[in-house]
């Protein structure tokens, strides 16, 4: 097989899944957003179905995907809607839009309008000190007033922890949305309230009444939190092929000196066009686009792992888990395991 392979355990997503139901207590927002981390969003969606309350993605685009896919649950689209033709998709695919702005609400009432909806759904974005997406806390009230006044039913309220494992920061965040969601309850009094993702749920204090799960089910835990030492297991290996095997020429490693005289080597078809860093960490030298030399002998032919410990590559290469899934799934050829 030419292209790089990643083998999925479902199985242990699902460990992890029901893992944090237990921690928390709380209803499951289920993060699938790029593709699942790379696992395969559809697959993941579908295995999860029976113990997600909902899901979360990020683009209208993914969350139409999931619904093609025949994923019946609440999807909500982290990215608020940014155009008319999103706004009209995301209506017509029942998606869960986020309103995080005046303009972003002024978008959906008059999409609303304009093309006959009945109703919008959607969940308001707090800005709690993260600053990425999310209304100023004094104007909920108002944004709030003016979604009833015209047809958008708030289903939820939520935002995102800065620095989760910082308990004083994190209660002030805490006390914010607290605040912020008194104000949306008093014109939606079933809003849902979801502030922790997976730092803040290991964090622990108060988690309201629903936990985005995202990196946690796909058994990695997030900075801040690398020793809390909870049992995830890790869902995906990683596998290439070996394309060649022989004896060591010259003084090279892919493009770059080689360290010194090696022995056999072999080359992976495997390289920073699959998504991997050029600078190295899986064999000798860097990367080429599409092939890694490595050390030892390799039968042609034959499936080796590329990446045995993905949270040491990553740290090896000063990224994150996050990036090195999300790149790793974007070409593979899957393979799910129960």
């Amino acid at each position: 097989m030419q292209n790089v392979l990643t083998v999925i355990s479902l199985k242990n997503i699902l460990s992890n899944a029901a893992l944090f139901r237990r921690i928390s207590n709380k209803s499951l927002i289920a993060v699938v957003k790029d593709d699942a981390y790379g696992h395969g969003a559809a697959e993941v969606a579908r295995a999860l179905s029976g113990i997600a309350d909902g899901f979360a993605v990020a683009t209208v685009d993914e969350g139409a995907a999931l619904r093609t896919a025949g994923i019946g649950n609440d999807i909500l689209v982290l990215t608020p809607p940014l155009c008319e033709e999103e706004a009209v998709r995301l209506c017509g695919y029942n998606l869960i839009a986020t309103v995080s702005s005046p303009a972003v609400l002024k978008l959906l009432v008059r999409v609303k309008e304009d093309f006959g909806f009945e109703s919008v759904r959607a969940h308001l974005a707090v800005n709690t000190g993260m600053n990425r997406y999310g209304l100023r806390p004094e104007r909920v009230a108002s944004v709030c007033r003016h979604a009833l006044q015209n047809g958008v039913d708030v289903e939820g309220v939520y935002s995102h922890y800065y620095l989760p494992e910082n308990g004083r920061i994190r209660r002030a965040q805490a006390k914010i949305f607290q605040k912020a969601s008194e104000a949306v309850q008093k014109e939606f009094p079933n809003a849902l309230r979801h502030i922790a993702a997976t730092g803040g749920t290991l964090a622990g204090g108060e988690l309201f009444d629903a936990v985005r799960i995202g990196i946690g089910l796909y058994g990695y835990l997030p900075s801040g939190f690398e020793n809390c030492g909870i049992g995830l297991k890790p869902a995906m290996k990683i596998y290439a092929t070996v394309a060649q095997g022989g004896t060591f020429t010259g003084g090279g490693a892919g493009y770059a000196r080689a360290e010194k005289r090696y022995g056999k080597i072999h080359t992976l078809r495997l390289g920073y066009g699959d998504g991997f860093l050029r600078a190295g960490g899986l064999g000798i030298g860097k990367l080429c686009m599409d092939a890694t030399v490595r050390e030892g002998r390799g039968d042609f032919g034959t499936r080796r792992i590329a990446v045995k410990d993905i949270s040491a590559y990553a740290r090896q290469l000063g990224t994150t888990e996050y990036e090195v899934l999300v790149n790793a799934g974007k070409k593979s050829v899957k393979k799910y395991i129960e």
